[in-house]
């Protein structure tokens, strides 16, 4: 039985929040491949936007990232925060989590430390998570023919949308234990 979870999910969702929950609780090692995301957009001096338009024609950009999580297929007691990773670690727990538009874009529009993901407003954050979203689907069906929104790949959904992070990460660790 694998010892990683894959968290993937809604942009705002929660994902790095129940992320830092969970390794806590469980004692494991964080990998967070929108933290890489963000240090090649800063590196081609682009917005994480931007980065994932010109990543649709610049395969080396997924592949960079990609092949971090590939790697990690061997490992254990691992939390991976990654679009992707239920796909490269088959294995692992898989969850998906959920927010409605407004939820996440209020969430993204109220971090500050999103250096690289700053909106002028609630409505711009929403329009460029809908693009954000849009590029990805594009991005992953081209290169491996997956749709990270097909809720089928995954074990656990959550709708995080009217729930504390605590309780979200109540309900994936009972799933995790009920797996074993």
């Amino acid at each position: 039985m694998s010892k990683i979870i894959s968290l993937t999910g809604d942009l705002g969702s929660g994902k790095s929040t129940v992320s830092a929950i969970l390794c806590k609780t469980l004692d494991y090692k964080y990998v967070y491949t929108g933290q890489i995301q963000r240090k090649i957009a800063d590196r081609y001096n682009m917005s994480v936007n931007e980065l994932n338009i010109y990543a649709e024609t610049h395969p080396e950009i997924d592949n960079e990232i990609d092949t971090l999580v590939k790697n990690l297929q061997q490992s254990e007691n691992l939390v991976v925060d990654s679009r992707l990773a239920w796909h490269f670690i088959p294995t692992s727990f898989k969850v998906f989590l959920q927010a409605s538009i407004e939820v996440s874009a209020q969430r993204i529009f109220g971090d500050k430390k999103r250096k690289n993901e700053n909106y002028e407003s609630h409505q711009e954050a929403m329009k460029n998570i809908i693009a954000r979203k849009e590029s990805e689907v594009r991005r992953y069906q081209a290169l491996y023919g997956v749709d990270c929104l097909d809720l089928s790949n995954y074990d656990l959904i959550v709708d995080t949308s009217n729930l504390t992070p605590q309780q979200v990460a109540d309900k994936i660790l009972y799933g995790f234990e009920q797996r074993k």
